[in-house]
């Protein structure tokens, strides 16, 4: 759903959301089924209420602004992993080559690969099928 024109908009407004919430977005990029998100939290911000105003706040401007859209949701789940601010600039990179990297790999192949090696569970549930 998250077609070429959404995202020219959603991206921004999703810098925005996190502006408003004392979040600085560091890069935001995504493809049609799924979003990246490279940002830097205040301390007295929960990870869980980051993503709750991230998803809550564009949900609801993406059912305002485009009414065709009128049945458009976030998935319930997400990934969130720290990094180093040595790993800011490859992060970033990979952020902003999201439409290159999924010609050549499925999201699903992507995070099953990340998963296994840093040796976590997958659960085929977290991609909604």
């Amino acid at each position: 759903m998250l077609t070429p024109a959404l995202q020219q908009r959603l991206w921004p407004y999703l810098g925005g959301i996190a502006r408003e919430n004392k979040m600085k977005a560091l890069a935001i990029g995504g493809v049609e089924d799924h979003v990246h998100l490279l940002i830097s939290l205040p301390a007295t911000l929960s990870i869980a209420k980051t993503v709750q105003l991230l998803k809550g706040n564009s949900s609801k401007w993406i059912h305002e602004t485009f009414p065709e859209l009128a049945k458009f949701e976030w998935q319930e789940g997400y990934g969130a992993f720290s990094i180093g601010v040595s790993g800011i600039d490859d992060t970033t990179a990979y952020i902003h080559q999201q439409a290159e990297h999924h010609r050549k790999t499925t999201f699903r192949e992507e995070l099953t690969a990340f998963l296994k090696k840093h040796r976590m569970p997958c659960d085929d549930r977290i991609f909604g099928d």
